[in-house]
């Protein structure tokens, strides 16, 4: 490990994480571990670890005190991760209905957290510090697979306000001394290609960090200027938080010259699954329980796709139990050559995120606009569609009547990253029906990026 990464991963990190309340490296030797253990070792583990969790949430948790008896079970009754078939999904609504009885009496400090909102209704909910500490270990053990760790230097292309306002002193700080540069992927007009293209070939990333529609419209747009970027070191591109499509990758690994991993989870479900350097996409079995089920919510076996659904074994103090996510994937029947014990994620069918244009023909991600309504509470769900550069529609469901205040305020917003001519229609419906293929989405441009 080169000296100042060495540093960085060895001190600096883990120092920083300890102040936080968190023991990530010690969390993370323990997965690094952990991941050889034979396939039946890792079931007993499961077992185990569900078995601590489903006894706090009974004796401590008042939605699960009500919910197992509703249910019929006892914490007793859920020995092993076929059992939680027992019980009913975890779905938002519930979460949100639930409130502070999901957290537990015993719980330790908790910090608020929300989903983006590209799903259309975010959700507010809480983290305890062993979540957050295991969910970081598993991310540090899925980047040391590919031979660069924290302090390597990085560069991030990411979009969620949480992470762009906190740019203050310390947190610069902190990002100097471990090497990151982020870069903000909302707006994505030809100046800011141009400039986020610059800083990659000042930086010589050796790992990049980002959605793989980003990573993937950054490789393009080098391409066109003729701008090489596959001489800059770059040894891996993790990507995340959307689905990865063939020509992405394909032009992400070509463009930057590096190998592109990708990555599955959420803030409301946690670091699910990366993939290693042999292909396969494995589940983070030690934390997480994965269940791929049908409409009625019945496991379903590898090799048939279905919503993804989690339980969070290191999340106690507020805990998620057969929480539906709303994705959907496929299980995978073969193990990984490379000779891990996690079972494995064939593929993510359902994560996706479009861009939209400004008037001023300034391309911006699509959580731009979503991060524009996801927190007024008198929306309950919503859907974005740009019709052209010039007239945008949002449909929202209202809970009870929309105020003129709610309109002007996403209006006002719209137009504010469109362009303050962009005429912004505000549509209340009753409910927002899915597409003909029965999946969401959300953000829909019909504005052609590549004309613009």
């Amino acid at each position: 490990m080169r000296p100042y990464t060495a540093l960085v991963s060895g001190v600096l990190f883990p120092l920083q994480e300890r102040l936080k309340g968190h023991h990530a490296a010690a969390a993370r030797r323990w997965l690094e571990e952990t991941q050889w253990l034979p396939a039946d070792e890792l079931a007993a583990l499961q077992a185990e670890r569900l078995q601590r969790l489903v006894q706090r949430a009974e004796a401590r948790v008042p939605f699960y005190q009500a919910r197992f008896a509703e249910a019929g079970v006892s914490a007793a009754d859920l020995r092993e991760p076929k059992d939680l078939r027992k019980l009913p999904l975890l779905d938002k609504g519930a979460i949100r209905a639930a409130g502070d009885d999901l957290r537990a009496r015993d719980a330790g400090p908790l910090t608020h957290s929300n989903t983006g909102g590209s799903s259309g209704e975010p959700l507010i909910f809480q983290l305890g510090r062993e979540r957050v500490t295991h969910d970081v270990a598993a991310k540090w053990r899925a980047t040391r697979w590919w031979g660069v760790d924290f302090g390597d230097p990085e560069v991030v292309l990411w979009g969620s306000p949480i992470e762009l306002s906190a740019q203050d002193r310390l947190r610069g700080l902190r990002d100097r001394l471990q090497r990151t540069q982020l870069l903000p992927a909302f707006a994505m007009g030809e100046a800011q290609l141009d400039a986020f293209v610059a800083a990659i070939r000042r930086r010589r990333p050796r790992m990049l960090f980002g959605y793989p529609s980003a990573l993937a419209r950054v490789a393009r747009h080098a391409r066109a200027r003729g701008t090489r970027l596959d001489d800059r070191g770059t040894e891996v591109a993790f990507v995340t938080a959307e689905r990865l499509y063939p020509e992405q990758k394909q032009i992400i690994e070509s463009v930057f010259g590096c190998r592109v991993a990708n990555g599955y989870g959420g803030r409301d479900a946690g670091f699910l699954a990366h993939q290693c350097p042999h292909g396969g996409l494995h589940v983070t079995a030690e934390d997480v329980v994965l269940e791929v089920v049908d409409p009625q919510g019945r496991s379903l076996p590898p090799g048939q796709a279905g919503q993804v659904v989690i339980t969070h074994l290191a999340s106690g103090d507020y805990p998620f139990i057969r929480y539906a996510t709303g994705d959907v994937a496929t299980l995978a029947q073969d193990p990984c050559p490379c000779g891990r014990g996690l079972p494995l994620v064939e593929e993510v069918h359902g994560r996706s995120t479009d861009f939209l244009v400004a008037r001023d023909g300034t391309v911006m991600h699509g959580l731009a606009l979503i991060y524009v309504i996801r927190d007024i509470p008198e929306i309950r769900s919503f859907r974005i569609v740009q019709e052209d550069l010039e007239h945008t529609r949002v449909q929202v469901v209202p809970r009870g009547e929309l105020s003129r205040e709610t309109r002007h305020r996403i209006q006002s917003g719209f137009r504010e990253r469109l362009g303050s001519e962009v005429t912004v229609k505000v549509e209340p419906v009753a409910a927002i029906p899915p597409e003909a293929s029965g999946k969401y989405r959300y953000v829909q441009s019909k504005v052609a990026i590549e004309d613009v």
